[in-house]
């Protein structure tokens, strides 16, 4: 039986990419789903790597498995660095992506294409079944934030943030081109190379 990695997140969006980007290593993959009822952790971090490693901490301490955790988000710079790691609660709690873009886009409505530079930042944590964070990594893809959203593709800021380099947003792009640029995939990097020497002996409780 191949050796289990949770992976703890709750958004459909990022657990498929996580799993495109782990799916080549000998582990089982499981998300929160597929554990029993878990409280969720509470994102009170000020950073991308503090709330990753919280996360982290906490499903793995509840769940008895090795736990791998992502927090990532958009900073615009004109925005001084908003939306943060408040992105996904931009416009509050439970706002869908299609709002948290509408009120991006009104308040860099006036500035020109060279004042819309932004970047998306991952922070990937994992920790043991006894919630020690073993490995921290960041991951960030800079870019800039387009005048409308476009693309049908990926989730949360992707229809609006165009990667450095290319002339479509993420959401335009195909996912093999999206995950060999993107900030989830540098941070992921470092992670990868971490789970691969790293014996996972835990099971579900």
């Amino acid at each position: 039986m191949a050796k289990q990695l949770l992976l703890a997140t709750r958004n459909e969006g990022k657990l498929r990419e996580l799993r495109e980007l782990l799916g080549d290593l000998p582990l089982a993959l499981i998300d929160l789903g597929e554990v029993r009822a878990v409280n969720d952790v509470l994102e009170a971090g000020e950073t991308f790597g503090e709330n990753a490693a919280l996360k982290a901490s906490g499903y793995a301490r509840q769940t008895g498995l090795v736990t791998l955790s992502d927090d990532s988000g958009l900073e615009v710079e004109a925005l001084g660095g908003a939306p943060g790691v408040r992105s996904a609660r931009y416009v509050g709690k439970g706002a869908s992506d299609a709002a948290r873009i509408e009120r991006l886009l009104a308040e860099l409505a006036t500035l020109d294409g060279g004042k819309r530079t932004a970047r998306f930042v991952s922070a990937i944590a994992i920790a043991n079944p006894e919630g020690v964070v073993l490995s921290t990594s960041i991951g960030i893809c800079a870019g800039r934030i387009a005048f409308t959203a476009s693309g049908a593709s990926g989730f949360g800021y992707d229809p609006i943030f165009i990667p450095n380099g290319y002339e479509q947003t993420f959401a335009e792009l195909d996912s093999d081109t999206k995950n060999r640029i993107s900030h989830r995939t540098h941070a992921l990097s470092d992670a990868r190379n971490f789970l691969i020497n790293l014996t996972i002996t835990s099971s579900p409780r």
